[in-house]
């Protein structure tokens, strides 16, 4: 395992995980190349992060299911588009929101499930 830093957070990559800075995010994948794991961040410039501000980006959240990944916790769904099996997690610590996919093939859809799973329950904020 490794560790992956990313300014004000970080998880542990296994070694058979490769991750690299595109844009505004950063991209995860694995040396198979069944799918990719995505995330960015959002900075509040003050207070909290909390439940009630996840409405500007899932105004209806009933269809998604509460999520805590590591020491983050917000909220998650799935979905099937275009031939694509799409995860995607809104997930809040402190001052920090993370918007992280993960997508794939359709046809390998749940491959990668529990190896992501496991990834993302090692999201850390960098300062605890």
């Amino acid at each position: 395992m490794r560790v992956l830093e990313a300014g004000d957070w970080g998880l542990l990559l296994p070694d058979e995980w490769q991750a690299e800075q595109e844009d505004d995010a950063i991209v995860i994948g694995d040396r198979d190349g069944v799918g990719c794991i995505e995330i960015s961040e959002l900075r509040k410039d003050s207070g909290d992060f909390g439940a009630d501000d996840l409405k500007q980006f899932v105004p209806d959240a009933s269809a998604w299911d509460s999520s805590r990944c590591g020491s983050f916790e917000g909220i998650c769904t799935s979905l099937l588009e275009e031939g694509a099996a799409i995860r995607e997690w809104y997930l809040y610590a402190g001052q920090l929101l993370l918007y992280v996919t993960y997508s794939c093939e359709a046809d390998n859809q749940g491959l990668d499930d529990s190896a992501v799973d496991d990834i993302l329950d090692t999201l850390r904020m960098a300062i605890e």
